[in-house]
């Protein structure tokens, strides 16, 4: 699967800074039901990847179109030695970057203050070259107006092999402004974000699910423009929810 290598280099490294002698016990016995648990969300996870995704039905499209892009239902691998990256990484403070997309930068902000696990979360996968090399494998281009990015497998179901959550810092009224960045999640689960986010390039409402909104975690400072140029090419089956036509890959993501 594509970027397998660079996932299992991820979680080897963090699988040994993790690992600790007093935790082997309990992991042990956490690994089985670890294990039953995933076969059953791996199945769910398909299932609803396929069921709101590019392919779906167009009855199914007219009631769920304003939230599909933003969904990361993802049958993703969680590994209990894989650590989420601790909230003090984020320093409580603002964050300043830059994100390449095809070699053309897009500058960044992160709000460390308003959405701290996100941003200990994004600076940390950044940190270690994580999302270089990764596309963006997902453009909806009618109703909300998002780019999606940050899954290694490149088709919505990856990530970093941990899931986490609450949901933080999430828009009232469900407005996500023009050069929002934000956190993609499962329908209906606020504890199952990961690694993808969307990059709003024209100011979309997407209404909340049960679990709430979408975790804002900065916005784009300079560049969005890029972003809009591959919204204006559209995607690969001419539809509005589906893979860029162009591929669109993260070249490199430094924060400081």
């Amino acid at each position: 699967m594509k970027h397998d290598s660079k996932l299992e280099n991820y979680q080897a490294k963090q699988e040994l800074l993790a690992a600790r002698p007093a935790r082997a016990k309990r992991d042990n016995k956490l690994f089985v039901a670890v294990a039953a648990g995933f076969v059953a969300l791996a199945v769910v996870g398909q299932l609803a990847y396929f069921g709101f995704g590019p392919g779906q039905a167009v009855d199914e499209v007219v009631a769920e179109e304003t939230t599909a892009a933003t969904e990361t239902p993802q049958a993703a691998e969680t590994d209990p030695l894989v650590p989420v990256p601790d909230v003090s990484i984020a320093e409580n403070r603002s964050w300043t970057g830059s994100m390449d997309l095809n070699g053309q930068s897009v500058g960044i902000e992160l709000a460390g203050d308003l959405a701290p696990q996100a941003v200990a979360n994004f600076v940390s996968l950044a940190r270690d070259g994580y999302f270089e090399g990764i596309n963006c494998h997902r453009l909806v281009t009618a109703g909300i107006y998002v780019l999606q990015c940050g899954d290694p497998s490149g088709n919505g179901t990856g990530g970093p092999g941990y899931n986490w959550g609450p949901i933080e810092n999430a828009p009232e009224a469900d407005l996500y402004q023009e050069g929002v960045l934000a956190m993609a999640r499962r329908g209906g689960d606020g504890e199952s974000m990961g690694s993808q986010f969307f990059i709003v390039y024209q100011d979309s409402t997407i209404p909340s699910d049960q679990a709430g909104g979408y975790t804002v975690f900065g916005k784009v400072t300079s560049g969005l423009d890029v972003v809009k140029d591959i919204a204006a090419i559209g995607t690969v089956d001419g539809s509005s929810d589906a893979s860029p036509l162009e591929e669109v890959l993260i070249t490199a993501v430094s924060v400081e």
